[in-house]
């Protein structure tokens, strides 16, 4: 999409987006300012979380995608087990089943890249109320880790959802 405007584009990614949208950018993608909408990076640096990815795609390609799913709750967003249990007794777990791909993407870039690292175009971090704890950590290092990065609270958006108004206000504000 980007190419096909001919120049410099300012992108919104949510959660996994977030990430594929600072990873096109850290490879070359011109944007002209990225908003990374909880990303979910682990800043994990241990062999489980190395290993990870793997674990979850030989679940998927088995056929285990709710396993997949469930184990990257546990695993790498860090939700009690009893609460992944209960998660996955509600209608919602059904239709997070279907993206079991996503959560081995998820978990295969635990943190930004050098390349990703080296981006110039401004990066504003959008961070809700009452989201996963691991989200508020992501941003939060993520914010340190690009000194030139704005980190913004946006209250309205609850719980890992994005509120379009609020969302489109931030971002008004920052393209003006």
């Amino acid at each position: 999409m980007i190419s096909a405007t001919d120049r410099p584009t300012a992108v919104l990614g949510h959660s996994s987006g977030a990430v594929l949208a600072y990873f096109a950018a850290g490879e070359g993608v011109p944007v002209r300012h990225l908003f990374l909408s909880e990303p979910p990076f682990s800043f994990a640096d241990d062999r489980a979380a190395a290993a990870l990815p793997a674990r979850l795609q030989a679940m998927v390609d088995a056929g285990r995608a709710a396993d997949a799913v469930t184990t990257f709750q546990i695993e790498a967003v860090g939700l009690p087990e009893q609460m992944v249990e209960q998660m996955r007794q509600t209608p919602m777990f059904a239709q997070l089943v279907p993206l079991a791909q996503s959560v081995v993407h998820d978990a295969t870039l635990p943190r930004p890249s050098q390349n990703m690292l080296a981006v110039t175009s401004p990066i504003t971090i959008l961070l809700g109320d009452e989201t996963f704890p691991i989200l508020s950590r992501s941003c939060e290092q993520l914010d340190e880790a690009l000194p030139g990065a704005e980190l913004v609270r946006v209250p309205e958006s609850k719980h890992h959802s994005i509120d379009a108004a609020a969302t489109t206000r931030v971002i008004t504000a920052r393209l003006a």
